[in-house]
């Protein structure tokens, strides 16, 4: 039975079916990093949850790749495939906001964007991360941080359930008191487990923001970061920050919300770090900035990733780091780091299949470009730089920032006792490994 035969015996799809021929199939396979130009057999744009629950039966019979696509926005490739079937939830897209009970709904295809936009008229937010195009659904999985994550947590500690739908077909409702060694494995383990349809997360007031960026020449970072760190190691959990490194300079963001946000105290120390700097406060709401770097981020450039955890920010990384930048492959080039600790570290490392909780950073080494002939030159200095910070940095990781695949990847960020735990779980809920294209847990056997 070939795949787009199968298609037409879906029951009640309520979706589209979009095979090579479909005028908008050419539009529909391409995801976020252009590094990946596949060529799906089957595109299947869910609309409800009886229609994943269709594509996931269809999907299993055909003993093909499948993929799982959300926002698209998978570093490694993951939300699409060659020859296989790509389960598209992008039109599962509803936000729901519960002022009252501070509480968002939100569909698993929804991008970041929507939520900050949907609580904005409530002054309510849900910590996710820092580019808005990113999808819900990938980001939440893995863990989720940006710049609410030393205020309120990561994003996945302020989820409170979620509607998954198994390798079977079946539909699985999982919270703290509702299945919940699934809903542990949720909180990090990555899309391993099945298709989540429905997030539900807790909102938190936000208050007042106030935010400033500061660019320091390359020549001068080692200096500013070495006094950037102290002050960051001394900031209250309402401030964060994070900096990139260029081939030419340190630009380097605070941001304050709350009470603390009320004074120019809160940011402005971070553009008088001991060397000259341009740059200022920045009068943006929180929306706006939560979409600063979209277009730093554009859709179709190929990207490259891979980071590592930081308990501090010492010499040697710093050293590492502007080492590191000096030889970027192109402009676009960077080391990105941003600071963690705070309401992070409030949850128990064994809380959550989430692994890091520790960290003081997160550190990214993220080659981006254009052109095919520059693939070598920029991932070997994306991996070669990423192996220095490695040295120094945490055993475990977060899977969400890994370019590479293979299963050695996912058993590292884990780490040992974690793994095994998931293992168990992926054996009880995806036997076969269906949902393989991911960060993959291999089912334990026996």
């Amino acid at each position: 039975m070939s795949t787009s035969a199968s298609t037409l015996s879906l029951p009640d799809f309520a979706g589209h079916s979009v095979t090579p021929d479909h005028p908008q199939y050419d539009r529909l396979r391409r995801v976020w990093n252009g590094s990946f130009d596949r060529y799906p057999a089957l595109i299947l744009q869910a609309r409800t949850t009886d229609d994943v629950c269709a594509a996931i039966r269809l999907a299993a019979t055909q003993g093909k790749p499948f993929a799982v696509r959300g926002g698209g926005h998978s570093i490694p490739g993951f939300s699409t495939c060659d020859g296989g079937i790509v389960l598209d939830l992008s039109l599962m897209n509803t936000v729901s906001v519960d002022p009252a009970a501070r509480v968002v709904t939100v569909g698993g295809g929804a991008l970041l964007g929507q939520i900050d936009a949907a609580g904005a008229p409530h002054g309510l937010v849900t910590p996710a991360g820092v580019i808005s195009h990113t999808g819900v659904g990938g980001l939440t999985l893995g863990g989720g941080m940006g710049w609410l994550s030393r205020r309120f947590g990561m994003t996945i500690d302020s989820l409170l359930g979620a509607r998954m739908v198994t390798a079977s077909g079946d539909i699985v409702d999982c919270s703290a008191d509702l299945e919940p060694e699934l809903f542990w494995g949720l909180r990090g383990g990555g899309g391993n487990f099945g298709v989540v349809t429905e997030f539900r997360f807790r909102m938190h007031d936000l208050g007042p923001v106030r935010m400033g960026n500061w660019r320091y020449p390359l020549a001068s970072a080692a200096t500013a970061l070495r006094a950037y760190s102290d002050l960051a190691r001394a900031a209250r959990r309402e401030v964060s920050t994070s900096f990139t490194l260029s081939s030419t300079a340190l630009s380097l963001t605070a941001f304050a919300s709350g009470n603390t946000a009320g004074t120019q105290d809160a940011v402005l120390p971070f553009g008088q770090l001991g060397v000259p700097a341009d740059g200022g406060l920045m009068p943006l709401s929180y929306c706006d900035f939560q979409s600063r770097n979209d277009t730093g981020a554009p859709w179709g450039r190929r990207y490259y990733s891979r980071g590592g955890f930081l308990h501090d920010l010492d010499d040697a990384a710093i050293e590492a780091m502007v080492t590191a930048a000096a030889t970027a492959p192109t402009e676009d080039s960077e080391i990105y780091v941003l600071q963690l600790g705070g309401a992070v570290a409030d949850m128990a490392e064994d809380a959550t299949a989430y692994s890091g909780r520790s960290a003081g950073y997160y550190w990214v080494a993220n080659p981006v470009w254009d052109a095919v002939k520059d693939d070598t030159a920029c991932l070997d200095w994306g991996r070669g730089s990423a192996r220095q910070l490695m040295a120094l940095s945490m055993e475990t990781n977060y899977v969400n920032e890994q370019g590479d695949s293979g299963s050695a990847v996912a058993e590292k960020a884990y780490g040992a006792a974690k793994y095994r735990r998931l293992a168990a779980l992926k054996a009880r809920f995806d036997g076969n490994n269906l949902f393989r294209l991911n960060q993959n847990i291999l089912p334990a056997r026996g």
